[in-house]
């Protein structure tokens, strides 16, 4: 009896979530910002490639499963840099304090970029593509700033074959289709300011506040698709001369939903391994770990530990994230702006 009072508790927030929450979550963000800010389109001087699955409340029917492809990288960047990777000595760290020293601002310059993300919940799949242009410029010897947007469509899916409408009378056009599809477009904008040491950023997806209706009738309320604010901030402290320590935070706001917040932080040795951990307010905690295989490749993972009512039904949540670097002309084996 208290596992199907749970499940029917954990099915109820499921639904909320769909209702409001409506972008998917990230336990992963800090390792691709430009998931969630167009302003970070072609801040490093490669092309970066992500590739992301997650399966959300693992053991639960019909929990959110997302899966995303990244690509941006920047046009005419002139950084004529040498890096601290290109001299490694061994037994030092090519991410210690020799190199920070030696950060300047970046050259002002484009990005390019696209976002393609896939996101099902029982019923519900939402794919999206997005094309990303940023600008980045100095504003000072150590601080950058990049503004970006972001144009594309989403296509929201409604398959009837799921629903279960007991005796309730409702629009044929939703009780005797397979698959309803609606397509439209949609716009994002982000700013994102940046150094040595520190990182601001602020975004807005779903920007367009579309309405959707899967029936003649227009039934149901709630189906407008709410703007999603984004604010993340961290700060790099240099733990001795082995380690980079960088605790950071992301909020988030849906209207009519309360502000949500996630807090982390990532400890890095040199720039090959890295362990993390991160709460999320009234969901829960995740520990993640990572590895730069090589200049080229690096693959990391976490776990989300619930500690809502969710639990007694679901073993947790998984996010995988596999990247790729090409035109890594610098050689460097992590990111030089973002962490």
């Amino acid at each position: 009896m208290r596992k199907k009072i749970a499940f029917c508790v954990g099915t109820i927030v499921m639904c909320l979530c769909v209702k409001a929450q409506q972008k998917p979550h990230y336990t992963q963000y800090i390792l691709n910002q430009y998931i969630l800010n167009p302003a970070l389109t072609g801040i490093e001087n490669y092309t970066d490639i992500k590739l992301s699955h997650r399966r959300q409340w693992a053991g639960l029917k019909d929990a959110p499963v997302t899966t995303y492809f990244t690509i941006q990288g920047p046009l005419n960047k002139k950084d004529y840099r040498t890096t601290a990777t290109s001299f490694q000595v061994d037994g030092t760290n090519p991410r210690g304090n020799d190199y920070w020293q030696d950060y300047e601002a970046a050259a002002p310059h484009h990005g390019l970029g696209m976002q393609v993300i896939n996101d099902q919940t029982g019923p519900l799949r939402n794919f999206s593509a997005y094309a990303t242009y940023a600008y980045h410029m100095g504003i000072g010897a150590r601080t950058s700033l990049a503004m970006g947007v972001g144009a594309g469509f989403f296509n929201i899916g409604l398959n009837a074959d799921k629903l279960n409408f007991g005796n309730t009378q409702v629009d044929p056009a939703v009780y005797n289709s397979g698959t309803i599809n609606v397509i439209k477009p949609d716009f994002m904008a982000g700013i994102y300011l940046y150094g040595a040491d520190y990182f601001v950023g602020a975004s807005v997806q779903q920007l367009m506040g579309q309405s959707v209706y899967f029936s003649n009738n227009k039934i149901g309320e709630g189906s407008k698709l709410t703007p999603h604010i984004f604010g993340t901030a961290g700060y790099r402290f240099l733990v001795g001369e082995d380690f980079n320590l960088i605790p950071s935070v992301m909020v988030k706001f849906v209207d009519p939903l309360p502000v949500q917040f996630d807090l982390n932080a990532k400890l890095q040795y040199h720039d090959f391994l890295w362990v993390g951990a991160g709460y999320r307010k009234n969901d829960g905690w995740n520990a993640m770990a990572g590895v730069n295989i090589s200049n080229a490749f690096n693959i990391s993972y976490s776990y989300d530990y619930t500690t809502s009512a969710l639990n007694t039904v679901s073993s947790g949540s998984h996010e995988i994230v596999l990247g790729v670097i090409l035109g890594n002309k610098y050689g460097d084996w992590c990111p030089k702006n973002i962490w």
